[in-house]
């Protein structure tokens, strides 16, 4: 207030020597906050009167992570190590066997062929075989133990036998070795449901194939 300025009237309706009442709380908005609720628990803080929006919810548990194509690829390969050294003994056996029994001319080629054909059902139910128990007893194979993989069936256990025998099942198509000039077939069937296998899974949001689709089973990531 500069000189010659009077100071300005006493209010009317304020007595004399009375200190006037301090502005209400809230910030000068005129809003004061509201009363905690009954249950005791603190409202959001306030900003300039209004009420700041609660905190989001904390995310929920992720679900289960499908396998991926490279650890499924890499599984699949160690099993196949480990089921080409158990081959390998057999057919040895089966090979001493058609050389010690010494045939020769047509019995020769007579030999020859019982010889593709038992180790064509023997390669058929020794790789169908395995898959199908391993995964219905353990839920993994050897190579999904060290890719740190599991298959589930419907239900999110492990699969029932013939659930894990139905996606197993293109395992089975060397035994058509069994009948002549199948066998070239059978390898080539194979070789084009691997490749399906493949291209389904590295493009399935759920990473499932056909075979997996057939059974009704997943295969899943664990950690």
């Amino acid at each position: 207030m500069s000189e010659g300025t009077p100071p300005p009237p006493p209010d009317p309706e304020t007595p004399e020597g009375s200190t006037p009442p301090p502005p209400p709380p809230g910030g000068g908005y005129g809003t004061p906050p509201p009363p905690p609720p009954p249950g005791g628990s603190v409202p959001p803080p306030s900003v300039g009167g209004y009420q700041a929006a609660p905190p989001p919810p904390p995310p929920g548990p992720a679900g289960p992570r499908p396998g991926e194509l490279l650890d499924r690829f890499l599984a699949r390969l160690i099993d196949g190590v480990v089921l080409f050294v158990v081959g390998l003994i057999i057919n040895s056996v089966l090979i001493a066997a058609f050389i010690s029994s010494g045939s020769n001319g047509f019995g020769m080629y007579s030999s020859f062929g019982a010889y593709a054909i038992v180790t064509s059902i023997i390669t058929a139910v020794l790789y169908l075989g395995y898959f199908a128990l391993m995964e219905s007893t353990q839920g993994k194979t050897v190579g999904k133990m060290v890719m740190k993989l599991h298959v589930e069936g419907p239900g999110g256990a492990k699969p029932t036998f013939e659930e894990a025998a139905k996606r197993n099942i293109w395992l089975a198509y060397p035994i058509l070795g069994v009948i002549p000039f199948l066998g070239l077939v059978g390898a080539i069937a194979a070789l084009v449901a691997v490749i399906m296998i493949a291209v389904q899974i590295n493009s399935d949001p759920e990473r499932k194939p056909w075979t997996d689709k057939f059974a009704g089973t997943q295969v899943i990531k664990e950690g």
